[in-house]
């Protein structure tokens, strides 16, 4: 990336390396885990890797993974949630269904908590596609 693109932070930079987006994204799942085990203690190295993964990643070298330019929309959409609308329901949709697999998971509902997640993944590729879009409408481009 650009140092000219001072304007994302470097955090937002860094989670945008298309590693850091995606291997944040596959480990949605793992939020169930404690919860259908009643081990709590899971909690802390899933939570250690959730702090860690947005600045475990150098900033991203380019625009050109379609991670990289949602997660750069992203950061732009953060500044005013409510600009879009439709992404502000995909969001509260995608955490809805996260809350109710967690919940499913707790209560041993095996296909509730799988449901659950898939549709947490699924709405939030949703929204990965309107904030990469979002990065496109802002720069004019959407690679290199």
């Amino acid at each position: 990336m650009a140092t000219g693109q001072s304007s994302y932070t470097l955090l937002f930079r860094r989670h945008a390396h298309p590693f850091s987006a995606w291997s944040r994204l596959l480990s949605a799942p793992l939020l169930l885990v404690p919860l259908w085990n009643r081990r709590w203690g899971l909690y802390v190295p899933i939570g250690v890797w959730f702090a860690v993964n947005p600045v475990m990643t150098p900033p991203a070298r380019d625009v050109s993974s379609f991670a990289t330019r949602a997660i750069l929309g992203e950061e732009s959409w953060t500044r005013d949630p409510t600009s879009e609308p439709l992404t502000l329901a995909l969001s509260s949709l995608a955490s809805a269904s996260l809350v109710g697999a967690m919940v499913a998971s707790h209560q041993h509902r095996k296909t509730a908590a799988v449901a659950g997640t898939g549709v947490f993944m699924a709405l939030t590729l949703c929204q990965w596609k309107l904030w990469a879009d979002r990065f496109t409408r802002g720069t004019g481009r959407s690679t290199t």
